[in-house]
């Protein structure tokens, strides 16, 4: 493994992140001198792109690598390493504008909430340390959003896309970082894949600004959400999320986006194309929209007229149930995680439901967090096998999905890929109980984040934050983010001792 090509590759990935940090700059300057914004923001917006540049710029041109071919390792180490090190860079502008900054709080906790942000937006988590979201300035506010934007398709995948000095092995990163138990390669050269998944991506996401411009927001707040929304992030400029508008014209635009987000990119792309029954022969996609819509029925059905521990009924009318519904079903199946509405006041049942959604996220190749909806397929295929070859035991029972056979080595990938995250999911919810949080607590903000849902149950639910929990917990969380953004095996094979062997 080539250490040197690492540094190397991560150095021009710092050059690109500086690139990106030039947008809120912008923000910064036009609001400090012509509406009065805050001086600290636009310094810490000149900062941080300067430093980010610098560094850059020594890793690419002091380490300088022998050979120029990226091996499968290389792909791993970059991507597993690149994502902590652009959420480490990306949390500067917190910390040097003094965002997290409280009298009460040692440099070491101020640090763990400013990079416990900056990786939530990176991995389009969108749990949030901030009380009063809504006293950022605008430049803040942005890069918290934008900063959703550029993890949601994947910094390094826009990296293959752009960069030519990342182009030469770049199915190794783009393997290591695409969501799912198979990557779609969409033509012979992955760099236009990349480029492809990004263009469908950027066009989607000017659609839903648009709308939303259209309704009651304000260009920036569109824009803002439509990074949430497209990312499958959740970060938004209003402390009351999206029920602050109480618009159903919006609360619609963006169900629509978060479930197109939630869908396999590469079906985007094949519609764009004129060849719109790709949807529906996607046996995935299918199974995705009964997921979805059996999941809405069932919570309108459990929330009509249900009366809550105080005596008050929850929604009067069916149509109020299944608006709200609607939203929160969706927001959470993708692990978007905006809000409308409480659910913590909602039945046990609904509640139940909502959780078991925040297990099975988007599809494979969406910006959707969770385990997946292919692989729950793919495990409702195998154990249906399994039964039939009881009564079977001499037949030959292959698992298909899209009318092809899955080869036994994905089969095994997704059944390794689901006793890690339940075991994961296990061991933090053990480590964070042990920090001095309820179980409910505990397991709702476990798989929160390991799922890259944002809110979860107890402490941390969709009207409470994570500011409360403790700075040890806020860094084992936000390893959960990166385990959850990189599918798990990206992130733990840096830890086996043959992966350091030659």
């Amino acid at each position: 493994m080539s250490r040197k090509l690492i540094f190397h590759t991560l150095g021009n990935l710092l050059i690109f992140l500086s690139g990106t940090m030039l947008l809120p700059l912008g923000i910064a300057l036009y609001y400090y001198f012509y509406a009065g914004g805050p001086r600290e923001d636009l310094f810490a917006f000149l900062y941080t792109p300067l430093l980010t540049l610098c560094v850059g710029l020594i890793l690419r041109f002091t380490v300088r690598p022998a050979e120029h071919e990226l091996g499968i390792r290389e792909g791993f180490a970059i991507v597993a390493l690149g994502w902590v090190v652009v959420a480490l860079f990306g949390s500067f502008p917190y910390l040097f504008a003094g965002v997290f900054s409280d009298a009460g709080r040692t440099p070491w906790v101020e640090f763990s909430f400013c990079y416990f942000e900056s990786m939530s937006g990176f991995s389009t988590t969108g749990a949030t340390v901030l009380t009063k979201i809504e006293d950022l300035s605008h430049a803040m506010l942005f890069w918290r959003s934008f900063s959703h934007w550029l993890g949601g398709m994947g910094i390094v995948v826009l990296a293959v896309a752009i960069l030519p000095m990342l182009g030469v092995g770049g199915m190794q990163l783009f393997r290591a970082e695409a969501p799912g138990p198979q990557t779609d390669r969409l033509t012979p050269r992955i760099a236009q894949t990349a480029k492809l998944l990004w263009g469908v991506y950027i066009l989607l996401s000017l659609l839903e600004t648009l709308l939303l411009w259209l309704g009651d927001m304000t260009l920036f707040d569109a824009l803002c959400h439509t990074f949430g929304t497209m990312a499958t992030g959740g970060f938004s400029t209003k402390n009351g999320s999206i029920a602050h508008y109480n618009s159903v014209y919006i609360e619609i635009a963006i169900m629509v986006f978060m479930f197109l987000a939630g869908t396999n990119f590469a079906l985007h792309y094949r519609a764009l194309r004129g060849d719109v029954k790709s949807y529906f022969r996607d046996t995935e996609f299918r199974f995705y929209c009964v997921v979805i819509l059996l999941s809405i029925l069932l919570v309108s059905w459990n929330t009509v007229r249900f009366q809550n521990e105080a005596g008050e009924v929850v929604y009067e009318s069916v149509w109020d149930s299944i608006r709200y519904a609607s939203f929160q079903v969706l927001s959470i199946t993708t692990t978007t995680g905006y809000g409308t509405a409480d659910f913590e006041m909602w039945p046990a049942l609904s509640q139940f439901i909502l959780v078991t959604l925040m297990f099975y996220g988007g599809c494979a190749g969406s910006t959707g967090g969770g385990m997946k909806q292919l692989r729950f397929l793919l495990l409702i295929k195998q154990s249906g096998a399994e039964i039939k070859r009881l009564i079977f035991p001499h037949a030959v029972l292959p698992v298909r999905v899209n009318d092809k056979v899955v080869p036994s080595e994905v089969l095994t990938h997704v059944l390794g890929f689901f006793f890690f995250f339940i075991g994961i999911f296990a061991i933090v919810t053990c480590i964070m109980a042990t920090l001095g949080l309820d179980l409910i607590t505990a397991a709702g903000c476990t798989i929160a984040t390991l799922g890259n849902i944002g809110p979860g149950l107890g402490d941390v639910g969709p009207l409470d934050n994570y500011a409360d929990i403790h700075a040890a917990g806020k860094f084992v969380l936000t390893f959960c983010m990166l385990l959850g953004r990189l599918e798990l095996y990206t992130v733990l094979i840096l830890f086996s001792p043959n992966y350091w062997k030659k």
